[in-house]
């Protein structure tokens, strides 16, 4: 199996010679320079040039799991219609739009002409292609069905970033509505109340409560606003800042997300069809189970499940099975848990396992659909309050003098 990519470690590009003289170059993720180099010299290289590498693949344009999962579909394709791998991947990445993803091919297909293991050529660009995808086309190569493994890849990936889609999606539309109508709102509250306040200095009478706080909270709009812009702002940054670089906080904000309610549970549908559907990938790849667990883990998409998982590892690398392992947890429902279950006990766990995420996957396409209908009278009732509140205020000294007279 291909290394795990270390965290922390940064991707150098270096150049030198071999043992034999040779000049050869190629790309080595560590944590500094000199770990390059006590790398480069265990492995007989002379480094010549060691130089952390920029953003290049970047440029261009922006490699997205789409990207990774079509490339895969496509080599699968053509090492199945005989097509040698070098070919193969010269054909793929001359006729990539994406001039990221071209790069990306190509310094793949570089790195296998050279002699590397497509397994190692791909552990170099950790950033795309994860442990999951080396350890899957790892197995691929030491079993000599590769494009198998690959079709395998691509239908993982493009049936994982389906739930992604379905959930960004459901949160999108709502998170779009109630930023305009906020827009909206500071609009009216900057440049239409005033105009109002004008107007209502000339009744020289007491103006409704509701008129009032209206008025005071355009005039503190108005003057402390740009405080409240400030402090909001270094908010958010402080948040994503934390978020990025804090597992601590990530897993606060991961557990909490599932005890939300509604979303909550879909977010923790989300999670079982993720961790099953790597299992059953993985499992059906001849991956031993515990190694499949690692990786399994990292896929769910989900700290608290991480954990979890990687906590069933140790136990099921004791003698434990993955059964007990499971409940042990507290983290799946009683039905995945048998499921799961049959599974060992007949011998066909990868088939139990994508059974599993073939209905979670399709309870989360469920469940996103009936939050969409469940969220639009809860915007529409959102807006009426915020932006109809706004003119029923302005309004009110109007109705009240009309009734006077």
């Amino acid at each position: 199996m291909a290394n795990s990519a270390v965290m922390g470690n940064v991707p150098f590009l270096w150049e030198g010679t071999d043992r034999k003289g040779n000049k050869i170059k190629g790309k080595s993720m560590a944590s500094d320079e000199a770990q390059v180099r006590a790398d480069l010299r265990r492995q007989g290289v002379v480094p010549s040039r060691i130089k952390k590498q920029g953003r290049g693949l970047k440029r261009g344009g922006t490699i997205t799991t789409a990207d990774i999962a079509i490339f895969s579909r496509q080599l699968a394709t053509m090492l199945a219609a005989g097509i040698p791998l070098v070919q193969a991947f010269e054909i793929v990445g001359h006729g990539h739009e994406n001039p990221a993803m071209q790069k990306l091919i190509l310094a793949v297909k570089a790195d296998v002409e050279g002699g590397s293991a497509l397994a190692e050529a791909l552990s170099k660009h950790p950033l795309h292609f994860d442990d999951l995808f080396v350890n899957l086309v790892s197995a691929g190569e030491q079993a000599g069905a590769l494009e198998t493994l690959l079709d395998k890849i691509a239908t993982y990936k493009e049936k994982t970033e389906a739930i992604k889609k379905k959930i960004k999606k459901a949160l999108t539309y709502p998170a779009a509505v109630l930023v305009v109508a906020f827009v909206v709102t500071i609009i009216l509250l900057i440049f239409v109340i005033p105009a109002f306040e004008d107007l209502f200095k000339g009744f020289g009478a007491d103006l409704p409560a509701f008129t009032r706080m209206v008025i005071d909270l355009s005039v503190f709009v108005r003057t402390q606003g740009w405080i409240l812009s400030i402090l909001a702002g270094a908010g958010v940054a402080t948040f994503f800042y934390f978020k990025k670089r804090s597992r601590a906080m990530r897993h606060f904000l991961d557990r909490l997300s599932l005890k939300m309610p509604i979303v909550g549970g879909i977010l923790q549908k989300a999670a079982i069809a993720r961790y099953a559907r790597t299992l059953s990938t993985m499992f059906s790849a001849g991956v031993p189970l515990v190694e499949a667990l690692e990786s399994v883990a990292g896929a769910t998409g989900n700290i608290v499940y991480e954990i979890g998982v990687l906590q069933m590892k140790d136990e099921v690398a004791t003698g434990q099975r993955l059964q007990q392992a499971m409940e042990n947890t507290d983290l799946f429902p009683n039905m995945v848990i048998q499921m799961i279950a049959v599974g060992e006990e007949s011998g066909s766990l990868d088939d139990m396992s994508a059974k599993v995420a073939d209905f979670y996957e399709e309870d989360v396409d469920n469940a996103v659909d009936n939050l969409s209908s469940l969220l639009e009278p809860m915007i529409m009732a959102i807006l009426g309050v915020l932006v109809g509140g706004l003119v029923v205020a302005m309004y009110l000294p109007i109705f009240k003098m009309g009734s006077v007279i």
